[in-house]
């Protein structure tokens, strides 16, 4: 789709101009969606103008000539403003731009808008936005997921052919089965995250949603790489595979294949290992106990660092400040105000396990035994190229059902944390639909820098 739109481009069969003026009528015409909160028509049109001028001189360079793509509100952008879908920064204007934005731009690609998310990326539904609900990409009455629902969504009805997102400890890879597109979150430190409002410093990635797996392809390849800017970035290894992979060993993770799960997302997950098994890899089950605890680890260690991260926007130095008396009162005013309750309840945690008296009970716990899950993953991960599993115990919740139960919600990522607290690749893939047509995707998870080689397993079994 990405090489279509290039080949185009560059060819002069189709203009940049006109490239993007299709993909803003096609998000115009999906606005009940809720899945952009603006639509950035005025720049996305001047910088395609600019392309074109450059064409017509002769200068045909970049992988990404004339395609347009999306980005989640909370990447910061110089031209419109960077909300992070919460009232805290609902007229916040950057004075810089994340550098993943700088290298798409570089290679000629042009967003068109700022996509939907739960407030701070705090949420697995996208339904805790200060700019309302998105719906799922194939029923109004349902969730996207989140928290990047958005750009799920947007993805998913065709108006881009690619997406960027942030994975915490799902948010790309759940919205991304919600919607039946392909979702990628990389080892950690694949991306620079310099310019990307901060969840959790230790598990926060910047990945990408697409159709097809050789459109997040070209997106990783030419979004990752050091950055001097981000001081937990890894040197370039992403390199992509040209050749099939041939007798993988592949482990599927027996503790995600139970009786809690729903039948229709078993039966779309086995039905995809036997896809693999016909493409002559070889696939066993194996048992990890430690998984049961990874949901109480995450929902200790992030938190806390949601507190920390989320102490700077205090009413002083940017973002909404309430009108109040003093000083103690701005603060506390500017905070209840700026803030969603979920953003709210994580902080409340977050303080919790941090301070005195709670900080050996909790946190310091949680981070032992987050190093135990680490161990238990080298140890499989040392017989095995990749696993396998569901990406959620469910299809896409209707809107409103798991609002009034937060620990509901939180549950709803038992199976995604798992990879983001130990920093490996995993990936979101299509598998199937269910019969009421909701999609369902599997989560392969690779060894650290397997990247490229998890996508290309995807690839060699990619549903068309």
């Amino acid at each position: 789709m990405i090489k279509d739109i290039v080949n185009k481009v560059k060819n002069q069969e189709v203009t940049v101009k006109e490239v993007v003026l299709e993909a803003i009528k096609k998000a115009e015409a999906v606005q009940d969606k809720n899945a952009l909160i603006k639509l950035t028509k005025e720049s996305a049109l001047k910088k395609a103008e600019e392309l074109d001028k450059k064409i017509k001189a002769g200068n045909k360079e970049g992988k990404l000539l004339g395609v347009p793509y999306v980005v989640k509100d909370n990447f910061l952008t110089l031209l419109d403003e960077t909300t992070a879908a919460s009232k805290m920064l609902e007229d916040f204007k950057a004075p810089l731009e994340a550098t993943v934005i700088k290298k798409l731009e570089a290679e000629g690609a042009i967003y068109i808008g700022k996509s939907n998310l739960d407030a701070f990326a705090h949420g697995g539904s996208t339904e805790n936005s200060f700019f309302g609900v998105t719906k799922n990409a194939f029923d109004n009455e349902r969730v996207a997921g989140g928290s990047s629902g958005g750009s799920a969504v947007i993805t998913a009805l065709d108006v881009v052919p690619f997406a960027l997102g942030s994975d915490t400890g799902g948010s790309i890879r759940q919205p991304a089965s919600f919607n039946g597109v392909f979702g990628v979150k990389p080892t950690y430190g694949t991306v620079s995250r310099f310019g990307v409002v901060a969840m959790a410093s230790s598990t926060d990635t910047i990945g990408c949603f697409s159709k097809t797996v050789e459109d997040s392809e070209i997106v990783m390849e030419i979004i990752s790489g050091k950055d001097k800017k981000d001081m937990t970035t890894l040197d370039d290894f992403f390199k992509i595979e040209t050749e099939p992979p041939k007798n993988k060993k592949i482990a599927i993770i027996k503790d995600f294949m139970t009786d809690a799960v729903d039948p229709e997302v078993l039966k779309i997950t086995n039905d995809y290992i036997d896809r693999l098994k016909q493409a002559g890899h070889e696939v066993e089950e194996v048992s990890m106990p430690i998984l049961k605890y990874t949901l109480a680890i995450y929902y200790v260690l992030i938190p806390a660092e949601v507190s920390s991260n989320l102490a700077r926007y205090d009413g002083i130095r940017y973002g909404f400040r309430a009108e109040s008396n003093s000083l103690d009162e701005l603060y506390g005013k500017s905070r209840d105000q700026g803030f969603m309750p979920e953003n709210k309840r994580r902080i409340l945690i977050g303080s919790f396990v941090l301070s005195s008296g709670f900080f050996d009970a909790y946190y310091l716990k949680a981070q032992k035994a987050r190093t135990l899950l680490k161990q238990a993953f080298d140890d499989v991960l040392g017989k095995y190229d990749a696993l396998i599993g569901p990406v959620s115990p469910t299809p896409a919740f209707k809107i409103g059902e798991n609002t009034d139960d937060p620990i509901k919600m939180y549950l709803a990522d038992i199976m995604t944390v798992p990879a983001s607290l130990v920093g490996l690749p995993a990936m979101s893939v299509p598998a199937g639909k269910t019969s009421l047509g909701l999609p369902v995707n599997v989560q392969l998870i690779g060894k650290a820098k397997d990247d490229a080689k998890l996508m290309a397993l995807a690839k060699s079994v990619e549903i068309q």
